[in-house]
């Protein structure tokens, strides 16, 4: 027998489905929808995080529950991300100094001077991903990272994972939605590691592509 935050994602789910709730709607508010479905507070707020994980609503702190418009996917291929519609991208310049995780990284340092730049990515109001670039101090000036030339080598490290609170916070999205986390650190033709990108994809629109390109060798084997 489905649980009753189970029944109540269910028939909100079915309402936003067949358009009976809209795109962009408010829901009504949480103590308002407690005593329509006669249950406590909370069930109604684990029945929410249902539809919250499955990206159906998201929760503006201080404003309500929103259905939320349908969401363009990105696709990360060949070390950049391509989405199917045109997205906004802010970007946020800081200085700051190599440190934990950065240091092996880079292969720098500590306290190493880094450039941080910040880039989050928009469909119309609603923050899409996230991903902090960073490139030493030296290099950072020329260009920005995506416009960088004299790479020789990326390497990409990708996982599923949980947000962290400030990731959560950052692209509004439940703490129980996987998110796709993905490290890219490029090096020069000396081995220098020339910038490292951390990228945070939620996964209820991202997803990864892969590309291998066999060639053959002198004897027609694949090499």
């Amino acid at each position: 027998m489905p649980s009753l935050r189970h029944t109540i994602a269910d028939d909100l789910r079915t309402q936003i489905t067949t358009g009976h709730l809209k795109a962009g709607a408010r829901l009504p508010s949480e103590p308002s929808l407690a005593a329509q479905y006669k249950v406590s507070t909370q069930t109604l707020r684990n029945a929410l995080a249902l539809l919250q994980a499955e990206g159906l609503i998201e929760k503006i702190h201080g404003t309500g529950n929103f259905v939320r418009q349908p969401l363009r996917r990105l696709t990360y291929t060949g070390g950049r991300l391509t989405p199917d519609a045109d997205l906004h991208i802010t970007i946020r310049t800081t200085n700051v100094r190599a440190s934990g995780d950065l240091i092996p990284l880079l292969k720098v340092p500590s306290r190493t001077p880094l450039t941080e730049f910040l880039y989050l990515t928009h469909q119309g109001e609603t923050p899409h991903s996230l991903a902090r670039i960073y490139v030493p101090q030296d290099l950072a000036s020329a260009q920005l990272p995506c416009r960088r030339s004299g790479v020789e080598e990326s390497r990409d490290q990708i996982r599923a994972r949980r947000p962290t609170s400030e990731e959560a916070s950052t692209l509004r999205i439940s703490s129980t939605l996987a998110v796709l986390s993905i490290t890219r650190v490029s090096t020069d033709t000396t081995g220098r590691v020339v910038e490292a990108a951390l990228l945070v994809l939620p996964s209820d629109r991202a997803e990864a592509l892969f590309v291998t390109h066999h060639t053959a060798n002198a004897k027609g084997q694949e090499g």
